[in-house]
């Protein structure tokens, strides 16, 4: 269970330094989704709540992203 858990946290490192040509929304949905999953995970939960806890956070990143981007 350790080792899945630094192999998602390693490649969530890895998505998130490949965003350079990406919008705030997309970069925000990126991150949101990468957050939700991994809170879920360490969490303890099923695999329908962290998937739900990705999705949640990826469409709440992007929203928030999106907010920032249109402030610019």
């Amino acid at each position: 269970m350790v080792k899945s858990k630094i192999v998602v946290l390693l490649v969530m490192a890895a998505a998130l330094g490949g965003c350079e040509n990406m919008t705030t929304g997309q970069k925000g949905a990126l991150t949101g989704a990468a957050l939700g999953t991994g809170i879920g995970m360490v969490a303890g939960g099923s695999f329908g709540e962290v998937v739900g806890a990705g999705l949640i956070g990826g469409a709440a990143g992007y929203i928030a992203g999106s907010a920032i981007g249109n402030n610019k």
